[in-house]
């Protein structure tokens, strides 16, 4: 069978800007001879649509968005459509809606394949809105069978996982039901699989070697058009692609952007997979594509950054610039009697070397006014916290008022070494519309930076090389508060994202056990920031935000 997998990027509740990208795509297809068409899951809303799955005004658009494209297929020779959407659903009890890979073809919607096992774990809440299928069943594309899978219904093979999520395998159900074909229906076996299948560094060698072992497994071509593009927090990686029944990649789509892979199922030739990228490319590639994404798709086309002369900040620009343009992009420096000569310098370099706008508003005056006017409270008390923080809370009110001004959105700098221990000032440098690099820990965005370097100098040496400092009293270092970054970072990694113990960190890290229990205390007492922050880009396995979801008020023993 010749297979056309339509990688697209959907905006979430774009019905028509969406259908429209899918007829461009399919009419590419249908010119380049496919006999069907393969869009990604819930394409004709954009994944995750969350809570307007709650409105039957929206699933009804969903619906209306098939019988559309039900109209493009109609006619001798047209190619047949896979695409996934959302429908209402028709069970008396139960819940509201389906989650369906439709099959369109001569004209009308020919089978529907909902999707059996709904994830609840990390970043899904799929059981809170969709009722699961009772039954999986083959179906016939242009007289061929096909088993149709809709992305969680091929990721739970028993062979391959060493512990599953879900008692039952919808996949060995539709190749139970092959082996009882007649063999002259029968022929090859192909298992098509519709995905949303959110990024972290890893998955795409992950979904590979899965799908791989799945192919020999049951001897069948495996082909899987997942979704691209960003919403939200989340970004989607493409990456689609098909293996032959002896796991050769016979199709292989780019990733981090749209793309249209026509092949053939049988006596294809091999083709070279994606290469797994460097860990620092590919995080790069994911974050601008978020960036650009949540811009654009927030219906925004400008990005407002503070410029500290920081290496964060600096990244932050470097990364919205590629992502936006510069003529999109401004920066603002805001120093104040603690900043250093070499910030503002540093600064400025950086905003010549990306050529974006930069501006400078001092803010010590207004600092200065603010303190006066606290004067009789904070007398007979020293310089401390309270005066620290009020001057990122100074800065800002300048940002959010250039925003408002200009119409730009402002990207928040912190990065997740910060976020984890709390070494943030809410209101202040946490104010923003995106944590762009809120997944990214301190000593990655250090290799980062020297990946926007490695064409020339955009982020000047200085930042690069001096001490990283917050600037908010004479003198001040981050390892005045915290551990050095080198010895930071593994420590949040593994109580973050593996759930380790304070022993289990300790022992494997070679580090003090009381230096483990005080960054695991900061951890704890932060969340009431971190539920506060900006929507965070997610590329690691366990991001701050949706997928990590932990009380405020509580006293864990650690």
């Amino acid at each position: 069978m010749k297979i056309a997998l339509a990688q697209i990027n959907p905006t979430i509740g774009d019905f028509g800007g969406n259908t429209a990208k899918m007829r461009t795509f399919y009419e590419r297809a249908a010119e380049l001879g496919a006999e069907l068409v393969m869009f990604p899951e819930l394409a004709t809303s954009g994944y995750p649509p969350a809570d307007l799955l709650e409105k039957d005004s929206f699933l009804a658009r969903a619906a209306a968005a098939l019988d559309e494209v039900a109209t493009w297929t109609a006619g001798e020779g047209k190619p047949a459509v896979l695409v996934g959407s959302p429908l209402k659903s028709e069970a008396v009890d139960g819940k509201r809606a389906r989650n369906v890979a439709a099959l369109i073809d001569g004209g009308a919607i020919r089978f529907m394949q909902q999707k059996m096992l709904l994830p609840f774990y990390d970043v899904f809440d799929e059981q809170r809105y969709f009722e699961p299928a009772e039954a999986q069943a083959l179906v016939l594309v242009k007289g061929k069978p096909v088993a149709i899978t809709v992305c969680e219904d091929a990721w739970n093979d028993k062979a391959f996982w060493p512990r599953r999520q879900y008692a039952v395998d919808p996949v060995d159900e539709l190749m139970r039901q092959w082996a009882m074909l007649p063999p002259h229906i029968g022929g090859e076996r192909v298992i098509l699989n519709i995905s949303a299948s959110p990024y972290w560094f890893g998955k795409e060698k992950l979904r590979r070697e899965m799908l791989v072992a799945l192919a020999l497994r049951h001897r069948a071509a495996v082909v899987l058009v997942n979704q691209v593009g960003a919403n939200d927090s989340l970004i989607f990686d493409g990456a689609s692609f098909a293996v032959g029944p002896d796991g050769r990649v016979i199709a292989q789509a780019a990733s981090f952007r749209e793309d249209l892979v026509v092949f053939e199922t049988t006596g294809a030739s091999e083709v070279e997979a994606v290469a797994p990228a460097h860990a620092v490319a590919e995080m790069w590639d994911a974050l601008v594509l978020g960036t650009r994404d949540y811009v654009r798709k927030c219906g925004f086309s400008k990005a407002l950054i503070g410029l500290s002369g920081g290496i964060d900040s600096a990244l932050v620009a470097a990364i919205a610039v590629e992502a936006l343009g510069a003529e999109n992009v401004a920066g603002v420096g805001m120093p104040s009697e603690f900043s250093s000569e070499g910030s503002v310098s540093d600064a400025e370099a950086l905003a010549k070397n990306l050529g974006i706008k930069f501006s400078l508003l001092p803010v010590r005056g207004i600092f200065d006014t603010f303190t006066g006017v606290l004067a009789e409270d904070f007398a007979g008390t020293a310089f401390g916290l309270a005066e620290e923080n009020l001057q990122p809370r100074i800065r800002g009110t300048l940002l959010m008022a250039l925003s408002n001004k200009t119409g730009a959105l402002v990207l928040t700098t912190g990065n997740k070494s910060e976020m984890a221990v709390g070494y943030c000032t809410l209101y202040g440098d946490m104010v923003g519309a995106l944590a762009v690099i809120g997944d990214v820990y301190k000593t990655e965005v250090y290799a980062l930076s020297r990946y926007a370097n490695r064409e020339r100098e955009v982020i000047p040496e200085a930042t690069l090389t001096k001490p990283p400092s917050a600037e908010l009293r004479p003198g001040q270092k981050d390892t005045d508060s915290l551990p050095p970054y080198e010895v930071l970072d593994p420590i949040l990694k593994a109580y973050v994202e593996e759930y380790c113990s304070v022993d289990e960190i300790a022992g494997a890290q070679k580090v003090d056990a009381g230096l483990v229990r005080s960054v695991i205390k900061l951890v704890e007492r932060s969340e009431y920031k971190r539920q506060q922050a900006a929507p965070v880009l997610k590329v690691s396995r366990k991001s701050f935000g949706m997928g990590r979801r932990f009380p405020i008020a509580v006293k864990a023993d650690v």
